[in-house]
C-alpha cells in the first residue's frame, strides 16, 4: 500500500466520519460533563482549590477506567483539572500543601478535559460562589462570557471564516462592560492533540472537523500576565524538541508521558530544563478585575453543530443586556441545522451557512 494510501486510511479512521470515532469523542464527554457538574456542586464558600482539583482529576480517571474494559487503548485526563479565581485566568492546579479556599461572591472558573484512545472532550465552566442570583459586575462577565460562548457555537460552522466570530463577541463583549482577553483562541483539536494546527486569526472552517470553543472575558483590560512562575503546574509535551535525558528519574518520567500523553496537558514539575515540556502558567489579569470562562467541544457535522460537552449556568442577575438585534437573532437559533424534506425528484442543495 503507497504512503498516500496509509495516510488517507489512517485520517479516515480518526475522522468523525466514523461512527467508532464519535463514539469515544461522546464517552470523553460524558465523563468531562459528570466531572463537571460534580466539581461544580462541590465549588461552595470554604472548599480548598487542591481539592476541587483532585476531585476532578480522580473522577475522570476511575470513569475512564470503565470506557472500553479489555480494549488496548489509552484514556483519561487530558487536560488536568485546574480551578482559576477572580482575576486569575487559568491553569491554577496547586500544589497538595496549597491552602486556598474559596470564598463567598468569588468568580470561580473550572477547566478539565478528558479523553478516550486520543479523542479528546474539554469544557470550561465559570459560577459565582453564593446562594442564589449572582448580581453586580460578576453576573455581568459570567453573562458576557456565557453568551459569547454560544454565540461562538453558532458561528462556528463549515464554510465560515473563523475572523467572522471576532466582531459578535466584541459587541457581546461591550454590552455587558466586558473585555475579551487577549490570546485566547477557540482551536481545532485532532486525536492526542489539544491545539491542532487551525488557531490561527483566520482560516476557512470545514465539515468533519472538531473544536474547542474556547472563551474568556474580562470586566477589566483583557490583558494577561503571569505574576509567580513558580505557580506553574500544567505542562504539555514538546514534540519536536529531542534530548537525552541524564537523569534516570527524569528518563522514567518522560517516557511516562510519551506513553500516555504525548500532546496532551499534563500536570508536572519535571523535565522542563531542556524544553521538552511546554509550560501553561498561571496568568491573571489586573488585581480588581474578574474573569470568566466557558469552553466546549463541538464536533462539526453535515446537520450543524453537535456540542457534546455541557453545563448548567446558575441564575445571574444583569442590568445589562445584548440590544444588538442580529446578536440576539443568533443566539436565538438552533446549534443544528435542521434538514428539509426534498419533494420527489428535487436535487439535494447545500445548506447555507
Amino acid at each position: 500500500m503507497s504512503d498516500y494510501s496509509s495516510d488517507s486510511e489512517s485520517r479516515e479512521n480518526e475522522s468523525i466520519s466514523n461512527p467508532d470515532v464519535v463514539t469515544k469523542y461522546k464517552a470523553a464527554a460524558k465523563i468531562v460533563n459528570d466531572t463537571l457538574a460534580a466539581v461544580i456542586d462541590a465549588a461552595k464558600p470554604g472548599a480548598k482549590i487542591v481539592d476541587l482539583c483532585t476531585l476532578g482529576d480522580k473522577l475522570i480517571t476511575e470513569a475512564a477506567a470503565k470506557e472500553f474494559k479489555g480494549k488496548d487503548i489509552e484514556k483519561g485526563i487530558a487536560v488536568p483539572t485546574c480551578v482559576s479565581v477572580n482575576n486569575c485566568i487559568g491553569h491554577f492546579s496547586p500544589p497538595a500543601d496549597n491552602t486556598a479556599t474559596l470564598k463567598e461572591g468569588d468568580v470561580v472558573k473550572i477547566d478539565l478535559g478528558a479523553h478516550i484512545d486520543g479523542f479528546i472532550a474539554q469544557a470550561a465552566h465559570s459560577l459565582v460562589a453564593v446562594d442564589g442570583p449572582a448580581k453586580g459586575r460578576a453576573a455581568d462577565v459570567v453573562a458576557a462570557a456565557h453568551a459569547a460562548y454560544e454565540a461562538a457555537s453558532r458561528l462556528v460552522r463549515a464554510g465560515r471564516r473563523a475572523k467572522e466570530v471576532g466582531p459578535v463577541l466584541s459587541k457581546i463583549a461591550e454590552a455587558y462592560g466586558c473585555t475579551l482577553v487577549e490570546g485566547v483562541l477557540s482551536h481545532e483539536m485532532k486525536r492526542f492533540i489539544i491545539d491542532a494546527s487551525k488557531a490561527a486569526d483566520d482560516f476557512e472552517i470545514e465539515e468533519g472537523e472538531v473544536y474547542a470553543i474556547d472563551i474568556v472575558m474580562s470586566t477589566g483590560e483583557g490583558k494577561s500576565k503571569v505574576v509567580d512562575e513558580k505557580e506553574t503546574t500544567v505542562f504539555k509535551r514538546a514534540l519536536d524538541v529531542q534530548y537525552q535525558l541524564k537523569i534516570k528519574a527524569s528518563r522514567e518520567v518522560l517516557s511516562e508521558i510519551n506513553k500516555k500523553f504525548p500532546t496532551m496537558m499534563y500536570g508536572l514539575l519535571e523535565c522542563i530544563n531542556h524544553n521538552l515540556l511546554q509550560p501553561f502558567p498561571v496568568l491573571y489579569e489586573k488585581p480588581d478585575a474578574l474573569v470568566a470562562h466557558f469552553k466546549g467541544t463541538v464536533l462539526l457535522v453535515p446537520s450543524g453543530v453537535d456540542r457534546i460537552t455541557n453545563s448548567t449556568l446558575q441564575a445571574l442577575e444583569s442590568d445589562k443586556s445584548i440590544e444588538d438585534a442580529e446578536v440576539k437573532a443568533l443566539l436565538a437559533t438552533s446549534l443544528k441545522t435542521k434538514k428539509k424534506k426534498k419533494s420527489k425528484g428535487e436535487a439535494p442543495k447545500a445548506v447555507e451557512a
